[in-house]
């Protein structure tokens, strides 16, 4: 006897289709998996005979042999129990086969029956309504699944409540669909930007690195409040749509990570220590998982202390910067994750970090502050579209009892109206590139002679010159102006400071 049960793998961010064929036949008792099965798939086999006989199923006393194909497709883990156990239920007669048709199973089973949750679930969904079936998996995995459910997801918590249900004597309900706020930037409550006092040029680049989608580096001495400013990000950046925010939840999933009760349309924010290696930022391991820059899909990548990282870690960044994916190859496999996102740094000025402090003395000999302002180099560095100075604060502005700055809410309506103009547009500025660049800023001859000596007086490359186009675009945006003016122009070149002082051998400007 031959059954036939729909399951999905786990690759990566993708949910490849697997059939388990369990075939029953004569000769000795034995059970065998084939079908490049890892150690999790192969000790299913102990699992689900345990399952089968303690829910009160008879394990049929013949030989199995249970394929699951395709056969050069990697297996991990303990998802297929309940397809293998299903199958052998089919197989046996104890189940009807031909209700298994319609469905997709996945789920670990405990030795008592009991269905235990897994990672991935999100892209497991979506993929079996793409194949026109619905997916039946562990009750503790229903809330996410929640997020993309079309009355074709059905949850259980027991293997005898999957087998009711096909039966036809129990029908189990589908999983509804999860009510969402249409904008859920504000559904998890996060710092607000009127907390900030002064700082008005690093507040104003903050708007306008989340009004374009561009990179932005924070220098300055301890205590300014660069973190501070960095946190408040998330607050002014736009709820993300149901396709992005699916890209982020799938990502979440397979990392095995719960999203935020309410707050699954936020744009996440990751902040990594110092110390983080090249993996944990990238992604890997003998089975790929996702690393900080895939989490940080459609959202922000916070490096503080950005010259504490080390400096081989900080090159692994330039490539998903520019392409938006990260491939991580195996020698079993390659799997490509998003990596689409947003990165915000901050750095002291030195070691000490009091160089150009007005009040106190840098202790830095120049060979030290030079080896400290090395570890980021200068590719990485022209990826910044916007290097801001964070100044010290008076006391007065610190402790003034006047009206504190511009909150959060009114910042972000100015990002909102910035962002549609740029989506009329087709993308975000910091993606605009080749001909769609050239469209949106036309310059006239006296911006382009400025920009020209510009390049040459600062020593600027190709790839800086297009960040400075694609600033000035989000400048303009933000003023609702069809076209780039000298003014644009002039603010955008004012943002990159380092590129300013990089002749001069000095980072911060005294």
């Amino acid at each position: 006897m031959l059954a036939i049960v729909h399951s999905r793998a786990s690759i990566g961010v993708s949910a490849p289709p697997v059939t388990v064929e369990v075939h029953l036949s004569g000769g000795l008792p034995a059970l065998s998996i084939v079908g490049l099965p890892e150690t999790g798939v192969r000790e299913s086999k102990d699992r689900v005979r345990s399952a089968l006989l303690n829910a009160g199923f008879e394990f049929p006393a013949r030989r199995i042999t249970i394929n699951l194909a395709p056969a050069d497709l990697p297996k991990e883990g303990g998802r297929f129990d309940l397809p293998i156990a299903l199958g052998i239920l089919a197989a046996s007669g104890q189940i009807p086969p031909e209700s298994l048709e319609s469905h997709e199973f996945l789920g670990e089973l405990s030795l008592d029956g009991a269905l235990r949750p897994l990672k991935g679930i999100l892209p497991a969904v979506l993929a079996a309504r793409e194949a026109g079936r619905s997916l039946l998996l562990p009750q503790d995995n229903a809330e996410e699944a929640a997020l993309a459910s079309r009355d074709d997801v059905l949850a259980a918590s027991h293997l005898l409540a999957v087998c009711e249900h096909l039966a036809g004597r129990a029908r189990l309900v589908p999983v509804p669909r999860s009510e969402t706020p249409g904008d859920g930037a504000a559904a998890v409550s996060v710092a607000d930007l009127s907390e900030v006092r002064g700082q008005q040029v690093p507040r104003r680049a903050l708007e306008v690195a989340a009004a374009g989608g561009h990179n932005l580096l924070f220098f300055g001495p301890p205590g300014t409040g660069k973190s501070m400013l960095a946190s408040r990000l998330p607050g002014i950046l736009p709820g993300l749509p149901d396709e992005a925010a699916m890209e982020v939840a799938s990502v979440h999933s397979v990392a095995g990570q719960p999203l935020k009760p309410g707050g699954w349309r936020q744009p996440p924010f990751r902040a990594p220590h110092h110390t983080a290696s090249a993996v944990a930022l990238v992604g890997g391991g003998s089975s790929p998982r996702p690393g900080e820059i895939s989490l940080a899909h459609r959202g922000v990548l916070f490096l503080d202390e950005l010259p504490e990282f080390e400096r081989r870690v900080l090159e692994v960044l330039r490539e998903p910067m520019e392409t938006g994916e990260i491939s991580i190859s195996r020698a079993a496999r390659q799997v490509t994750f998003p990596a689409r996102f947003q990165v915000v740094a901050a750095m002291n000025p030195c070691p000490c970090g009091y160089s150009g402090h007005p009040n106190i003395e840098c202790q830095c000999t120049p060979a030290q502050v030079m080896r400290y302002r090395a570890k980021i180099s200068g590719p990485l560095l022209d990826r910044f579209d916007l290097h801001v100075e964070v100044p010290v604060q008076s006391g007065e502005v610190l402790l003034g009892s006047g009206a504190s700055g511009e909150s959060s809410a009114s910042v972000r309506a100015r990002v909102l109206a910035a962002r549609a103009r740029q989506e009329a547009r087709g993308m975000l500025n910091s993606g605009l590139s080749g001909a769609l660049l050239d469209q949106a800023c036309r310059l006239d001859a006296a911006s382009e002679r400025l920009l020209t000596r510009a390049m040459e007086r600062l020593g600027l490359s190709a790839r800086a010159l297009h960040r400075i186009l694609r600033l000035a675009r989000t400048l303009a945006d933000l003023e609702g102006a069809e076209h780039l003016s000298q003014s644009h122009l002039m603010e955008a070149l004012g943002y990159r400071q380092l590129d300013r002082q990089t002749g001069q051998g000095s980072v911060v400007s005294a």
